[in-house]
């Protein structure tokens, strides 16, 4: 006979009990259904939530993602109820064999199911953690998540804009101010190594762009709330068409999705000193850029916040906004009211 899992919840957000209660149930059972419910109690979306899982069990799991789920927790026989019949609903007659759960509901669930109630380190002492308590302060647990998980749970500041306008500047302030990590611009750090008469091959600005996320991703396992970024793909798609007319193919598509890996794009401007050190071209060039990237933001149809003056007038507008940031939110939209 065929055996047939089951487990539910918010995974608000997916930590490594819940990976526990998914390791268990695979060794145990022939397939597993996950069903992740809407929820209000985190700002991360369901299908981000449901993407977790799907990535960390790309073969082995069955996720469901439940977006008229019944809301919230309860032992009131009334809810228990509503969420019986929900969960049989899904199912459409598919018969599960084994409930998997560290929650109370487990009897209930398992009972109206017909299927064993498989209770996982309901005490927590494996893995000694709750999403409530990431929830409370994802930085100090975040040991018991996983690396795709906390990623989602940080902010991402990036910082573009021409040669000489601050990025590097500002975005080490701020990780300071803020006690968190930063990525530093990897493109530069490539270029004074490889560059030769001030020149890099174009199949460079594709390895520059791997190496910059890279960058990023190892800085994101480190960051708490904020990961603050000194410039991006955008910006070496840009360096590419100024250097050789044109992008290689995976920096173009990289530059495409970076509208969407970041959560607050600051362009810094030009109306600070220009400092002219060796590899730079000049303070003209910086000005033409400068022009270039915001027709290039423009374009692409990214959101951006500009910042100008000295370095403390740029931090307290950086300040204001985080101030009023929501993650997953709708920041320019809600400013207008």
């Amino acid at each position: 006979m065929k055996t047939l899992g089951l487990t539910l919840g918010k995974f608000a957000p997916l930590h490594k009990g819940h990976q526990l209660m998914i390791d268990t149930a695979l060794q145990e059972v022939d397939e597993l259904i996950v069903v992740i419910y809407e929820t209000s109690v985190s700002p991360v979306p369901l299908h981000i939530r449901a993407n977790w899982i799907r990535r960390l069990y790309p073969s082995s799991v069955r996720v469901i993602e439940a977006w008229d789920g019944p809301d919230g927790y309860s032992d009131d026989r009334e809810h228990e109820i509503r969420e019986e019949q929900y969960i049989l609903g899904l199912l459409k007659g598919e018969q599960v064999t084994h409930f998997y759960s560290s929650e109370f509901y487990g009897k209930h669930m398992s009972m109206a199911l017909g299927a064993i109630d498989r209770r996982v380190d309901e005490a927590r002492q494996q893995v000694p953690v709750s999403a409530t308590m990431v929830r409370s302060d994802p930085y100090k647990y975040r040991d018991y998540v996983s690396g795709i998980v906390y990623r989602d749970l940080i902010t991402k500041v990036v910082f573009v804009g021409a040669m000489s306008t601050g990025k590097s500047t500002i975005t080490e302030a701020l990780a300071k101010q803020y006690w968190t990590a930063f990525a530093s611009e990897y493109g530069r750090d490539y270029w004074t190594e490889h560059q030769v008469d001030r020149r890099i091959g174009i199949e460079a600005f594709d390895d520059i762009a791997v190496g910059h996320i890279k960058r990023e991703e190892q800085a994101l396992l480190t960051a708490d709330r904020y990961l603050f970024v000194d410039t991006n793909a955008i910006t070496t798609y840009m360096y590419a068409l100024d250097y050789h007319g044109r992008a290689p193919e995976l920096l173009t598509r990289l530059a495409l999705e970076n509208a969407q890996r970041y959560d607050l794009f600051f362009l810094c401007d030009d109306d600070i000193p220009y400092d002219d050190t060796w590899d730079r071209s000049g303070d003209q060039k910086r000005h033409v850029f400068h022009k270039q990237i915001i027709a290039d933001l423009k374009e692409r149809r990214i959101p951006y916040i500009t910042l100008r003056g000295t370095l403390e007038e740029r931090m307290r507008k950086v300040d204001d906004v985080l101030a009023k940031f929501k993650p997953y939110g709708n920041y320019f939209g809600e400013l207008q009211h």
